[in-house]
């Protein structure tokens, strides 16, 4: 009896178990835009079942223009989330907020400066005096990198909504935009091909396209953590060099507007400039970060006055979850 009972209270522990183990991690991870091909390893990792695999049910708040990620983590609105750049990782350190990256899905950042074709202006140094249209996130952004390397001023600031028709109807005007969208978009809508500068190309270094995690989460839940790291690690490897029909199903499915063009010559970039696969990807994995980038970068900017040298900015990120993913063409 005594052995038949034990049995019993062994197989009810198991069941127990089991039930615990099965029970899924919910994660809200909120993107800093609409749904586009920029976010499409995301929303591959849930029509693949990728997170659900590693134990996650994550769902995706799509963004916009007025989604401020850092305050949707902090106030617990979401747990995870979309970091657009450095900028916004050590501002974050300097403001005493513990959110860290964990991961770097874009090893270069799109960010770009864009005008019509005109004889006046043939580098970023051009620019200079001129009225340039952007978004009020980019004057924490990169606007303070240019007021710096190029003697840029507040006064030419004029508000970017991202409506591109008053950048179509002006000949003299310049704006922001990111190499995967406005450029295409403009050059289909306005009939022209848009002079490009992309500020990577001009000495502005970071990531971009990383993922935001609240202290609170690494240190509670760093299981979660690794697992979503992993889930979007393949998620991306899938999106842009396998198949990447279901997420962009998905994709459709949050934003009707989007058009299948529009992805395709995203996904087409990303593989090109090496958005994905290129810097510290290529040598350590899909999401890479490493120590000397982020030390490039706070170098960067602190010897432009954009940050006191002695803030730590190694608070920014963690590098524990990432460098042992998908690289080169072979799934690790």
């Amino acid at each position: 009896m005594m052995r038949f009972g034990f049995a019993i209270t062994l197989a009810a522990l198991a069941a127990l178990g089991n039930t615990a183990q099965a029970a899924p991690t919910s994660v809200t991870f909120v993107t800093d835009w609409k749904a586009q091909a920029e976010h499409g390893g995301f929303y591959e990792a849930v029509a693949m079942g990728l997170y659900k695999k590693r134990g996650l049910d994550v769902r995706i708040m799509e963004g916009g223009p007025s989604v401020n990620v850092p305050q949707l983590l902090a106030g617990g609105a979401a747990d995870f989330g979309i970091g657009s750049n450095c900028f916004i990782s050590v501002n974050m350190v300097k403001e005493g907020v513990p959110i860290k990256a964990v991961m770097a899905v874009f090893q270069k950042d799109p960010q770009v400066l864009l005008t019509h074709p005109r004889a006046d202006v043939k580098s970023l140094a051009d620019m200079k005096g001129k009225p340039i249209m952007i978004s009020d996130a980019a004057t924490a952004a990169f606007w303070p990198w240019l007021r710096a390397k190029y003697g840029f001023s507040d006064d030419q600031i004029r508000r970017y909504t991202f409506n591109l028709a008053p950048f179509l109807v002006d000949p003299k005007a310049i704006q922001e935009g990111y190499l995967t969208s406005e450029p295409y978009t403009i050059e289909k809508e306005g009939k022209f091909k848009p002079q490009l500068f992309l500020l990577a190309d001009n000495g502005y270094p970071g990531y971009t396209n990383m993922v935001f995690v609240p202290q609170r989460w690494i240190d509670s839940n760093p299981r979660a953590v690794q697992a979503f790291v992993d889930g979007t690690e393949e998620g991306w490897w899938d999106y842009v060099f396998g198949n990447a029909a279901p997420g962009n199903a998905l994709i459709k499915a949050a934003n009707p507007e989007i058009s299948d063009d529009l992805i395709a010559q995203a996904i087409a970039k990303m593989k090109s400039y090496g958005l994905v696969m290129g810097g510290d990807a290529a040598k350590n994995g899909l999401g890479a970060m490493t120590d000397a980038t982020w030390k490039s970068f706070f170098d960067t900017m602190s010897s432009e006055g954009l940050y006191d040298r002695k803030l730590d900015y190694r608070k920014a990120y963690d590098l524990r979850f990432v460098n042992a993913g998908l690289h080169l063409g072979v799934k690790h």
